[in-house]
């Protein structure tokens, strides 16, 4: 089986820690992405400006990946706080094509850097 290891050039790199994907025969697992900027910077705002930016670095990943939200079928949403879920909710209802792809959410003790959310998928390829 090939497998190959990618990050997208939009995105800060860790690629020293881990790939922004990993392609396996017809399916992408992305890594989870936070609320962060190219130069990884968490981006100004609350709970929507960060689902905002999780879901359009995820989107870019997918574009390196030679993917799209069409093709999603699972997502897993990380909070740090339940009580962001609506307004979570709000911004990815909004972001995301129809129909949606299953999807998990759960309240995390903690995410990296402190930030409020962090979204992780996989897609089809």
């Amino acid at each position: 089986m090939s497998i190959e290891k990618l990050n997208s050039p939009e995105l800060s790199s860790f690629s020293h820690i881990l790939s922004h994907a990993t392609k396996v025969p017809g399916l992408i697992f992305l890594s989870g992405q936070t609320p962060t900027d190219a130069t990884g910077k968490v981006v100004e705002g609350g709970i929507k400006e960060h689902t905002a930016q999780c879901i359009n670095n995820l989107g870019k990943v997918l574009t390196a990946a030679g993917s799209s939200w069409e093709k999603v079928v699972k997502v897993n949403v990380y909070l740090d706080d339940m009580a962001n879920f609506k307004s979570m909710n709000e911004v990815y209802e909004k972001m995301l094509p129809n129909p949606k792809p299953s999807r998990t959410c759960i309240q995390a003790a903690m995410l990296p850097n402190g930030v409020d959310v962090e979204i992780e998928a996989i897609a089809a390829t």
